[in-house]
């Protein structure tokens, strides 16, 4: 198994990805979209989402565990709507989701991943 830590998208606060040990661990993703309702904003974070997996060589399939915050818990429904309508038949990961104080107002929502390397 290779044991370099390799990270994606580095910024001056934090990288977007960081992949060690066959596991990608990808940070918070909030909505780059102007959207301002759930279900646009889950379906922005969501296509980030697989993105990043796939750009480290992962995909929707292999999520071990996620996170996800939203603005306000009333927007569970139809944010689960989106998430039902993305994740693989059988492949749902483990996951918790909150409501929390996001750091900006415009967010409705953002989630981390965790994921197994195909």
């Amino acid at each position: 198994m290779n044991t370099e830590l390799k990270r994606l998208h580095v910024a001056a606060r934090y990288s977007e990805a960081a992949i060690f040990n066959g596991v990608v661990y990808l940070a918070g993703m909030v909505p780059e979209c102007e959207a301002t309702d759930i279900r646009s904003q889950t379906a922005d974070v969501l296509r980030q989402i697989e993105e990043r997996l796939l750009e480290a060589g992962s995909d929707k399939t292999r999520i071990l565990r996620t996170q996800i915050y939203l603005k306000d818990i009333a927007d569970i429904k139809a944010m689960n709507e989106v998430w039902d309508a993305w994740v693989v038949p059988g492949s749902a990961p483990p996951r918790a989701t909150v409501q929390a104080a996001l750091a900006d107002p415009a967010y409705w929502i953002e989630v981390v991943v965790t994921a197994a390397l195909c």
